[in-house]
């Protein structure tokens, strides 16, 4: 069996005193779709964090395609192909969408030209003098996925894609995070909408108090829906 592109094993965090990851395990295979549910506050965004070395104070190991991060300084953890694309988004405002765009360096060869991401996202090509203050929440995320893809990272780390979005917005973003599966991109997923996260991943890791509490197969979830809704007190 393939090593998994990513790896988490015993994965501990603490933001000062606070422990706030206790043991975290799971695996990422390449070309899946993996998502992290959880009620707020279970770790979910911390674990996207810890990867990314954002967290002052982690431990265990966190492989990717066989390397160790742990240790590692945040930009040169992007530059192993990781893309990050926070809850926040980070739209630099007095840029116009272009300019954000342009803005990362690229880490490998593979991402995609501006031409393929106006394909997918063609607000941005219509708004692509705009400035970032100009653009509504869901072109925000646009951009901020584009943003990644254009870098050639190949694992994308996406916190809360659809938070706050309207529902013709969040089917577009589902139906991105489909065409980026097919173009051989690995993602993990921190969602809130698992009925979103269902039409996407492969599998989902339920979080609670800072661990992993139990894994469901895509193809289990509807057998498993009456425990998922204990999981998340939906």
């Amino acid at each position: 069996m393939a090593e998994p592109m990513l790896q988490v094993r015993d994965l501990n965090a603490w933001y000062g005193e606070s422990h706030v990851l206790h043991g975290v395990d799971f695996d990422v295979g390449e070309g899946e779709v993996v998502t992290l549910l959880g009620r707020n506050g279970a770790g979910k965004t911390t674990t996207m964090k810890s990867i990314m070395g954002l967290v002052p104070r982690r431990a265990g190991s966190i492989r990717f395609r066989g390397a160790e991060l742990v240790g590692m300084r945040p930009d040169l953890i992007a530059r192993t192909g990781i893309g990050f694309c926070p809850e926040e988004r980070g739209i630099f405002a007095s840029l116009d969408v272009t300019e954000n765009l342009m803005l990362p360096r690229e880490v490998a060869p593979g991402g995609l030209s501006v031409a393929e991401i106006h394909t997918l996202f063609p607000n941005l090509k219509e708004r692509a003098r705009s400035q970032g203050t100009k653009l509504s929440g869901g072109e925000q995320q646009m951009l901020a996925i584009g943003r990644i893809l254009r870098t050639g990272a190949k694992l994308l780390l996406l916190d809360e894609p659809t938070e706050g979005l309207a529902p013709v917005i969040v089917q577009q973003i589902g139906r991105t995070i489909r065409e980026i599966k097919a173009r051989g991109f690995t993602v993990l997923l921190v969602e809130q909408n698992f009925r979103f996260a269902a039409t996407l991943a492969d599998r989902h890791y339920v979080m609670e108090h800072g661990r992993i509490i139990d894994m469901i197969p895509n193809a289990e979830l509807e057998a498993r829906m009456d425990t998922l809704h204990e999981y998340l007190g939906v």
